[in-house]
C-alpha cells in the first residue's frame, strides 16, 4: 500500500509540475501587449466586419493604433470604451446584445487567442461545444448522436436523457467566482487586471452578449461541474453546449439522484436551474435539444428534425416576405436568399420533406416571374 502511495503522489506531482510548465508559457502580459499580438489581433477581428467605417479607419493607421494600445496596455491605462447597445431577435427571443468598440475588440482578441483559450481549453471536457475551433452546433448535436448510438448498442431504446437548462445564465455569472476561477491558472497581475476589468463592465454581476471574453467565461464557468460528472460520476453520455447539457443513463433513478447532487454543486457557483425547461424524458418518445428533436426508431438509427416551433417560425416569416414582395417592398432574390439560408442550417437534419414543403410556398415567386 505504501508503494502504490508513494507512486500516486510521485505521478501527482510530476502532473502538477507539468501542468504548471504548460501554464507558464501563456502566463506573460507579452502575449498579449506585444506588437505581432496586437497586429495580428486586429486582422482577425477585422473578417467579416472590415466594411464598416470604423473598423476601416482603424487599420488604415494599423501601425500607430497598435503602438498605442501597446503603450496603453503596458501602463496599466484602462482600455475599455464602454458598449454598443442593440437588441437582436433570435428565433422569437429578444437578446440585448452590448458590443464593444473595435480597438478594445483587438484587446480582447489578443486576450483570448494569445492566454484565455490556449490555457483553459486543456482543461475543458472534450464535450463541450460552444465556442471553441472546430466546435460548434453541429459539433454538440453530432456529439449527441453518438452517445445515442452509444446507448443504444447496450441498452436499445430503453433509457432516459435528462436535460437541464441555465435560466438567464449570462445574467447571473457571479463575478468573485468567476475571477477567483481564472486566479488558478494565472499569476501575471496585468493579465488578472485586464481580464478582471472586462468582467466588471458588465456590473457588480452577470455577462453581456457581444464580448469575446464573455463568451470565454460562459464555457469554463461550469467547468469543475462538467469535470464532477465526468471524472467523480463515470457519466460517459453527458455534453454541455453553453447553458444547455444532458446525461443519457439507462436508470431514471440514477438521474434523480445524481441532479440532486447537481442542485448542491450550482448551488455553489451560484447557477439557477430553469424548472421548465429542465426535466427527464423517455428516449422511446423522443427529445428536443438545441433546437433539434431526436428520435429513436426500431433499428437504432437516429433521427434529427427541426423543432416544429422552429419550422412554424420559418413558414410564417415566407409568407410575411410574400405579401412584401406583392406589395413590392421586397425582391425574389431577398427570399430566395433567406430560404437558401434556412435550409442551408437543416441540412444536417433529416428535414427533406420539411424543406420540400416550405419550397411550394416559394412557387408562387415562378409563376408571377
Amino acid at each position: 500500500m505504501t508503494r502504490r502511495k508513494n507512486r500516486y503522489n510521485r505521478r501527482a506531482l510530476e502532473r502538477q509540475k507539468s501542468k504548471a510548465q504548460f501554464l507558464s508559457n501563456y502566463d506573460n502580459f507579452e502575449n498579449v501587449a506585444s506588437y505581432t499580438a496586437l497586429y495580428e489581433a486586429a486582422r482577425f477581428a477585422s473578417r467579416g466586419v472590415a466594411w464598416k467605417a470604423s473598423v476601416q479607419r482603424y487599420l488604415l493607421n494599423i501601425l500607430i493604433n497598435t503602438a498605442k494600445i501597446r503603450a496603453d496596455l503596458l501602463a496599466g491605462k484602462d482600455v475599455r470604451q464602454g458598449f454598443i447597445c442593440f437588441d437582436v431577435n433570435e428565433r422569437g427571443k429578444v437578446r440585448h446584445i452590448r458590443s464593444v468598440h473595435f480597438p478594445e475588440r483587438v484587446v480582447q482578441k489578443s486576450l483570448c487567442n494569445n492566454v484565455l483559450m490556449p490555457a483553459l481549453s486543456h482543461n475543458l471536457i472534450m464535450d463541450n461545444g460552444a465556442s471553441q475551433k472546430g466546435k460548434g452546433t453541429k459539433f454538440a448535436l453530432d456529439r449527441l448522436v453518438q452517445h445515442l448510438r452509444w446507448h443504444y448498442r447496450r441498452y436499445g431504446k430503453e433509457g432516459y436523457i435528462l436535460l437541464i437548462d441555465f435560466k438567464s445564465y449570462f445574467d447571473n455569472i457571479n463575478h468573485s467566482i468567476l475571477k477567483e476561477y481564472y486566479r488558478q491558472y494565472f499569476k501575471d497581475e496585468k493579465i488578472l487586471k485586464l481580464t478582471d476589468d472586462f468582467v466588471d463592465a458588465f456590473g457588480e454581476k452577470g455577462l453581456g452578449l457581444g464580448s469575446e471574453t464573455s463568451q470565454i467565461h460562459a464555457i469554463a464557468y461550469p467547468n469543475t461541474i462538467d469535470h464532477f460528472i465526468k471524472d467523480q460520476c463515470g457519466v460517459k453520455c453527458y455534453g454541455r453546449y453553453m447553458d444547455d447539457s444532458y446525461i443519457i443513463s439507462d436508470s431514471k433513478e440514477f438521474l434523480l439522484n445524481l441532479f440532486e447532487k447537481l442542485k448542491a454543486k450550482y448551488t455553489e457557483l451560484d447557477i439557477t436551474v430553469s424548472p421548465k425547461k429542465t426535466f427527464i424524458a423517455d428516449l422511446k418518445h423522443g427529445f428536443t435539444f438545441l433546437k433539434t428533436r431526436f428520435y429513436i426508431t426500431d433499428t437504432g438509427k437516429i433521427l434529427k428534425r427541426p423543432c416544429r416551433k422552429a419550422v412554424t417560425r420559418e413558414r410564417r416569416k415566407i409568407k410575411r416576405q410574400l405579401k412584401l414582395y406583392r406589395e413590392g417592398s421586397l425582391s425574389a432574390k431577398d427570399i430566395l436568399t433567406s430560404f437558401v439560408s434556412w435550409s442551408g442550417s437543416v441540412k444536417h437534419k433529416n428535414a427533406y420533406k420539411t424543406v420540400t414543403e416550405m419550397k411550394k410556398l416559394l412557387e408562387v415567386l415562378d409563376d408571377e416571374s
